[in-house]
């Protein structure tokens, strides 16, 4: 079965800018686009009002699906762009159809509470879930975003592509991870920003008249772990610029800081599950909440 740039559809508006952004991907890598709707067993529209039957609710559905592949057929013609119309609970059956793209694309909203992003319990679940790529996009994310301003200092989709940026974990550094965030840049024809943040060393407080030696000596042995992590997919990628992000601090907090300016930012999940159930994890969970760039989670071993 041929894979699929998939995106899951409603009419909120972040559903609607990343079926936007899923056909940009789908012509980046030379794939079906497909548009999913999942329709809850009863669906919300039909328990809020009565006198709205079912039928009705599915005319309506497949009205959204159409008039979404018929917009994106117009303005990406070279794109292939397949419709269905699933039921079931929408995480359930959006990790399902993950499990057949190449991957998936979900809307996140807009700001919430302190300054963050809200990200529907369906899409938590689903990244939590899913074995293959999520990327979640931001309402009001356009092409434009993605690119470096023009010459004008214009925001244009024509120009080069922003920095696809990448978290990483040198003490477990993952090939499906690096693997994803290389062949991203270099689809865009864009550098790649791989971060990696370590903790303050416990010896510096308090401070002592060598912890400056101590915190640069850290700093170098970590920037050089780092490149040893790097260096084998410089060379299967040697189209691709590399900038090497080695920090001190907190790991959200550096990569969010790093991410500023990202057409994309990567981060990983591992695939296990705890008593609780599944675990995104805290960097992971903060990119989410707090990068505008999309953020595509990479699930691995």
């Amino acid at each position: 079965m041929s894979r699929t740039v998939t995106v899951g559809l409603d009419d909120a508006p972040e559903s609607r800018a990343a079926a936007e952004w899923a056909a940009r991907e789908a012509l980046l890598r030379g794939l079906p686009l497909k548009i999913v709707h999942v329709q809850e067993p009863t669906p919300g529209y039909a328990a809020r009002i009565p006198l709205l039957e079912l039928d009705s609710y599915q005319r309506w559905a497949e009205r959204l699906a159409h008039e979404s592949a018929d917009g994106i057929r117009l303005r990406h013609p070279d794109i292939e762009v397949i419709t269905e119309q699933l039921t079931g609970t929408v995480a359930d059956v959006l990790c399902e159809a993950a499990g057949f793209a190449e991957l998936l694309v979900l809307g996140s909203r807009g700001l919430g509470g302190l300054g963050g992003f809200m990200v529907g319990s369906a899409s938590l679940g689903v990244v939590a879930r899913a074995e293959r790529p999520v990327v979640l996009v931001r309402a009001g994310e356009q092409a434009a975003d993605e690119h470096r301003p023009d010459p004008a200092g214009v925001p244009s989709a024509a120009a080069p592509f922003r920095p696809v940026v990448l978290g990483l974990d040198i003490d477990s550094p993952d090939d499906t991870l690096l693997e994803f965030a290389f062949d991203a840049a270099a689809r865009r024809r864009t550098a790649l920003r791989a971060v990696h943040a370590w903790p303050e060393p416990p010896a510096s407080f308090p401070r002592f008249p060598g912890d400056a030696e101590l915190h640069d000596s850290l700093e170098r042995a970590q920037a050089t772990l780092l490149n040893k992590v790097l260096r084998p997919w410089r060379q299967k990628f040697p189209d691709v610029e590399v900038l090497e992000a080695s920090r001190c601090g907190s790991a959200a907090q550096v990569l969010a800081s790093d991410s500023r300016d990202a057409s994309l930012v990567v981060v990983g999940r591992r695939i296990r599950t705890s008593p609780l159930g599944p675990h995104i994890g805290h960097v992971t969970h903060s990119a989410l909440h707090h990068i505008a760039a999309p953020v595509a989670v990479v699930a691995h071993s």
